[in-house]
């Protein structure tokens, strides 16, 4: 759908993109993601940790910026690499 949309909305200088996280450090996994479950889980992504809603925040800013405005039809995985 992503790529769809960029095809038919990219002659109207719309650019689409989606931003897919990994496992997120946030409050929904307090109490539910700890000891050896977070240790596992960190363990997993290349980068050694989970990521942050500040990670995911980031992406969304910079693709919402001039920065981006070449950037269409892509999928972001912002998932600490576990992805690749």
């Amino acid at each position: 759908m992503t790529v769809a949309l960029a095809k038919q909305l990219g002659p109207r200088g719309i650019t689409v993109n989606l931003v897919a996280p990994g496992v997120i450090d946030t409050d929904m996994h307090q109490g539910r993601l700890v000891g050896e479950t977070l240790a596992w889980l960190s363990s997993q992504t290349p980068l050694g940790r989970l990521g942050t809603p500040q990670d995911v925040a980031d992406t969304v800013a910079f693709l919402a910026s001039y920065d981006s405005r070449y950037v269409t039809g892509h999928r972001l995985d912002v998932s600490g690499g576990t992805t690749m």
